[in-house]
């Protein structure tokens, strides 16, 4: 099994393949169901943003503030000469566990298969508490995390639905892709479908007083 809670396998990763790579999904199999949460004029973080395509084609939507950040120095390097022309976005090397931004800083923040990688590492339980508790501060009120993972809610709840945090955690399902991104970071993993869960803060903003 790769040791993807670990930073050196991810530096050591992107400096062997530079080419994009996305787990799981990309924009096309999640807006659907994103759509209902991530308006164009939200500030949005992207957790582990690794080479993926996903910033970039939120971008091409009309998703233009978004932060992007990763582990990996040799990626985050390569990602900002990438897309040097992409006003709004940005990218920087930082730990998730430890996100270097003001409080309530972000309408929503993103994470395809990073608490994925966190749980397959050394120390996963204090690491994933330690990222889900920086997220939560760094969201607005009402903000939203949405987290994409192969987890089956049993063991996905456990850490979402800590009573610190407060959130009202939403499962939505959809199909794996037929091909190329069916990688998993688990080899148990036999279910055709990725789930989504949609953990919102506070109460909903429209909500009748």
């Amino acid at each position: 099994m790769a040791q993807y809670g670990k930073s050196e396998y991810w530096e050591e990763r992107y400096t062997r393949d530079t080419e994009p790579f996305d787990w799981y999904q990309r924009w096309a199999g999640l807006k659907d169901t994103l759509l209902e949460y991530v308006q164009p004029a939200h500030s949005i973080l992207m957790l582990g943003a690794g080479n993926s395509r996903l910033s970039e084609e939120m971008y091409e939507e009309g998703f233009t503030n978004i932060m992007n950040i990763d582990i990996s120095s040799v990626v985050t390097k390569a990602m900002q000469e990438k897309y040097r022309d992409k006003a709004g976005m940005t990218w920087v090397q930082m730990d998730a566990r430890s996100i270097e931004v003001t409080d309530a800083n972000f309408n929503v923040v993103l994470d395809k298969a990073t608490l994925d990688s966190i749980l397959c590492g050394e120390g996963s339980t204090h690491n994933a508490q330690k990222m889900l508790s920086e997220i939560s501060r760094v969201l607005t009120p009402n903000g939203v995390y949405v987290a994409v993972s192969h987890g089956q809610p049993s063991y996905r709840l456990t850490y979402l639905q800590r009573p610190e945090f407060g959130w009202t955690v939403k499962i939505y399902t959809v199909q794996k892709p037929m091909m190329g991104m069916t990688a998993s970071l688990s080899a148990d993993d036999k279910e055709n479908v990725h789930y989504i869960y949609v953990c919102i803060k506070g109460e909903p903003a429209n909500k009748e007083g």
